[in-house]
């Protein structure tokens, strides 16, 4: 008799969705690390280039440095070294606040951002593909659960 697979299981069961969020990391993992290798950086490199991405549309607010150390859980030193790397490589452009000189922003360059969005369109597509198979309500509820859940971990940090 083979196991139940994971998407076979009741919604309840707590270690099918354990299974179910896993297998996603790993696979988003997978294919951020083979990005990392094709462009020379560091899979710390990219987690910082996602942060830098998302900040804008998580609170409206351009990434800092400082921002970015707590968000990967990093020294100011790693950080730093990170943003060197990113930076000469050409991802990403650190930016002074015109109102206070002391603030800096970090920017995803245009090109490097095209760069990643050619690099990752099977992820695009293979998430378009399964967002087809619901309707606006079940995606409504799936948006729901994971910021819902994404609030509960970020509230154990």
């Amino acid at each position: 008799m083979q196991p139940e697979r994971p998407e076979e299981r009741p919604p309840s069961d707590l270690q099918g969705y354990a299974v179910l969020l896993r297998t996603l990391n790993s696979e988003i993992n997978r294919i951020a690390h083979a990005f990392a290798h094709a462009h020379d950086l560091h899979a710390t490199d990219v987690h910082a280039l996602a942060a830098i991405m998302d900040a804008s549309a998580l609170d409206g607010e351009p990434m800092t440095p400082s921002r970015l150390r707590e968000r990967l859980n990093l020294t100011s030193g790693a950080v730093s070294a990170c943003l060197d790397r990113l930076e000469r490589a050409g991802h990403v452009t650190r930016a002074r606040d015109s109102a206070d000189r002391r603030v800096v922003h970090l920017h995803y360059n245009p090109g490097a951002r095209a760069l990643a969005r050619q690099y990752f369109s099977p992820l695009a597509r293979g998430t378009e593909a399964a967002r087809g198979r619901f309707t606006p309500e079940q995606l409504e509820t799936v948006a729901e659960f994971l910021g819902a859940l994404n609030r509960e971990l970020a509230a154990e940090r």
